[in-house]
């Protein structure tokens, strides 16, 4: 097990290096190990896992010692480990994002890209959000998300085998916050109807609409455990493969092998 005082922490965001979620984060862990902020200079929401590939990056330090990146955030936890650190950190930690990253928003936050790039290095990774926006009670989620870095490597479970988890934390006052339940994603609707404007010179400007409600929110899943009051944990995994239907694709492409569907050249 890593004594505290010597655990090395890796945070990043979605939201930038001066977001309230991230600054909270970074004084609930400084006093329980040596702490590096490597954070997106401007909101970066929804980038997922994207990499800048085509621009070059650059890298800043902040007056109050954080280190910002002009990419995404999958960009920022990338070089902090592939060369701006100079060392391997034990834990990356990613939040505390604005909002809520349940459900299908996992696909596509920055929050989740950001953990999941350490994960993808070796290294255990969480991505911490408030269900819901405008930092309601953060003190509390930042307290909560400390008691939890510090059970972890209690356990022997920092700086061992990587593993990702999801936590999403209610915005409730601390004495409000009820226990921690693992869960599974659940799912929303589909997308509202996208936005159109026009500019001022006329040409039609379009908006991504918000995120659809909560589809699937029975027990067991993110959104009910969340709704109850209690802290959800979701353990992710990066294997997209549709294991369960393996076996009938398998089928479907023997049976267009064996020339029951025929190509049009």
């Amino acid at each position: 097990m890593i004594a505290i005082s010597m655990m090395k922490i890796l945070i990043s965001n979605d939201d930038g290096y001066h977001a309230p979620g991230i600054v909270a984060l970074y004084e609930a862990l400084k006093g329980i190990a040596q702490v590096e902020v490597v954070a997106p200079e401007f909101n970066n929401s929804a980038k997922s896992n994207a990499l800048t590939l085509h621009s070059p990056l650059s890298v800043q330090r902040a007056t109050n010692g954080f280190r910002y990146v002009n990419g995404t955030p999958a960009d920022c936890v990338h070089i902090a480990l592939t060369g701006l650190l100079g060392y391997r950190p034990d834990l990356v930690v990613s939040g505390i994002n604005n909002g809520a990253n349940m459900g299908d928003d996992t696909i596509y936050s920055g929050t989740v890209g950001a953990a999941m790039e350490g994960y993808l290095f070796g290294v255990p990774s969480i991505a911490f959000s408030q269900v819901q926006s405008g930092w309601q009670h953060l003190d509390a989620a930042a307290t909560k998300a400390r008691e939890l870095v510090l059970q972890m490597s209690s356990q022997g479970l920092v700086g061992d085998k990587p593993w990702l988890l999801n936590i999403n934390i209610p915005c409730l006052a601390l004495e409000g916050i009820r226990s921690m339940k693992v869960c599974r994603l659940g799912r929303r609707h589909s997308a509202e109807k996208v936005i159109t404007q026009l500019s001022p010179r006329g040409e039609t400007m379009y908006w991504i609409g918000s995120a659809g409600p909560a589809k699937d929110e029975g027990e067991g899943t993110d959104f009910h455990a969340t709704a109850q009051g209690h802290i959800a944990m979701t353990p992710l995994m990066v294997d997209l493969t549709d294991h369960a239907h393996l076996g009938y694709w398998a089928q479907t492409v023997a049976h267009l092998s064996n020339g029951t569907s025929e190509q049009v050249v």
